[in-house]
């Protein structure tokens, strides 16, 4: 068997057709829908990017990891100390490495490891190509190195490739040539005229004044590229459309891509002996929490992904289905090395869903989920039932209240706090949180948090870039006096723990 995972940064699953998004932004991924199963609910445990990775190839938690942040100390993975080997851990358990141990020839296609100095993601990798440009490589760059090794080697057997894609990811940097293939398709129903105009009056990097950082300028990396997909504010519905289009052209353009991978295997004669997986490192706002265009928070709309499996053999009585039940993206990797005929080895958190795609009825999905974000808002969630309790330990200039609690079922884009009304369900979200916590943290060499590192360094990497930029002059000048008054008095003296 041959393993295709097709990681597509930023990409949320509500914005995909076979997730039942209104736009065709992804006739190619849907086909492979149609032929697999998919995932309903499956949620990174660390966000953005660095974390989320590096919680999926490790098959660790960031709290286990060391991972939570995108610079600081707990942007590294925990020191191993003196009971590490001639290799580490990652030589041997991460998820590639378990699959060269039955005979694959792992491959990576991607930047990401450049991109964020993320050395330890190369671990099990047999060959690494570096499309070179951190990210910024528009999907025509990345296919043509795929297909390039597709046509040398793709017909051998036992194969697996990560394959990353970054388009969906701000700046929408689509070639113009491309089109506007969604200019007269609506918005989705929820975001209207009243939802902006309250943005408008809030606060962070990425919200609406600040579609992309801290001020309403374009950023300085991006001062010579001609960006016409992207806003810089959010100032009327028309510039909220290009967030929308921008993000959406964006899908489309690399499910253009995705399609001529997949013709490439079935040109070679492989595709019926190809598994395919699609996801993504995170979901990505597109207004939920005056977020426009980025993954801040560790909320519902940045953990959660889309999870598309197609195994040849193993999905194909399930073919158009959606799997109930909540899962973290470590599960699929579990699962794609049970199928692989290799067992999980101790450390690797992810539960495989395998008997769960031969029919076994037996199998008990998580009840429920916590996950955390530490590169932007310092935050962490639970997950349960139809409900998502956040919370918040700093707000990265968000102006957060401490606790969020959202009903997922009737508000799925978090517009309607109900936290105060709802005690007994905070409670029990700080109570998953608390018992989550204690079951990581038991038997670690490192009993460390490294949310906490990240709080007493002042917050986030990218939270601290606000102290830079003097954010709370900005909001004084633009009007927003009150709530720059609430954030000095809030981080006169920041929290320091993550107990709640």
């Amino acid at each position: 068997m041959r393993i295709l995972y097709i990681d597509i940064d930023s990409l949320r699953p509500d914005h995909l057709g076979c997730y039942g998004y209104h736009r065709n932004t992804s006739p190619n991924i849907d086909a492979i829908a149609a032929e697999g199963v998919r995932l309903e609910s499956c949620y990174t445990t660390d966000a953005p990017c660095l974390p989320s990775r590096t919680a999926l190839f490790t098959g660790k938690c960031g709290l286990r990891s060391g991972v939570v942040n995108h610079g600081g100390v707990a942007s590294q993975p925990f020191i191993e100390g003196p009971e590490r080997g001639f290799k580490d851990a990652f030589a041997a358990r991460s998820w590639p490495s378990h699959l060269r141990q039955k005979g694959y020839h792992t491959v990576a296609i991607s930047p990401f490891g450049e991109r964020h100095s993320a050395w330890h993601y190369y671990a099990g990798f047999n060959e690494i190509h570096n499309t070179g440009a951190s990210g910024s490589e528009n999907a025509e760059i990345i296919e043509a190195a795929a297909l390039r090794w597709l046509e040398g080697s793709g017909a051998k057997d036992q194969w697996f490739m990560h394959l990353n894609f970054w388009d969906p990811h701000t700046p929408y940097r689509v070639p113009e040539a491309f089109g506007t293939p969604f200019a007269d398709d609506p918005l989705p129903s929820w975001y209207d005229e009243t939802v902006r105009r309250a943005h408008w009056e809030g606060s962070g990097p990425h919200s609406a004044r600040e579609a992309m950082g801290y001020s309403d300028e374009r950023p300085a990396y991006l001062k010579h590229h001609a960006l016409p997909r992207q806003p810089w504010v959010i100032d009327d519905m028309a510039a909220a459309r290009r967030i929308f289009d921008g993000y959406d052209t964006g899908v489309r353009y690399v499910d253009d891509a995705v399609g001529r991978v997949i013709d490439c295997l079935r040109k070679l004669g492989v595709l019926d002996q190809t598994a395919i997986v699609i996801s993504s490192d995170h979901g990505e706002n597109l207004g939920e929490l005056n977020v426009y265009g980025d993954h801040q928070t560790a909320d519902h709309i940045t953990h959660r992904i889309p999870c598309i499996f197609r195994w040849p053999g193993r999905t194909d009585a399930l073919a158009g289905q959606a799997l109930d039940g909540l899962y973290y993206h470590q599960d699929f990797a579990a699962t794609t090395i049970e199928l692989a005929g290799v067992p999980v080895l101790p450390g690797f958190e992810g539960q495989s869903f395998a008997n769960r795609l031969r029919g076994d009825c037996a199998h008990s999905p998580r009840d429920h989920l916590i996950f955390s974000q530490s590169a932007w808002c310092v935050q962490r969630a639970a997950r349960w039932d139809r409900y998502l309790y956040l919370r918040t330990f700093h707000d990265a200039w968000h102006d957060y209240p401490e606790d969020m609690l959202f009903d997922l079922v009737a508000d799925p884009h978090e517009q309607v706090n109900l936290a105060d009304d709802n005690p007994d369900l905070v409670e029990t979200g700080k109570r998953l949180i608390r018992r989550w916590k204690a079951s990581m943290l038991d038997g670690q060499r490192l009993p460390v948090d490294p949310m906490e590192t990240t709080l007493k360094e002042g917050g986030s990497f990218h939270g601290r870039e606000g102290f830079k930029e003097n954010y709370a002059k900005r909001l004084r000048t633009t009007g927003r006096t009150a709530i720059a008054d609430r954030l000095e008095a809030k981080y006169a003296r920041p929290a320091t723990t993550t107990d709640i």
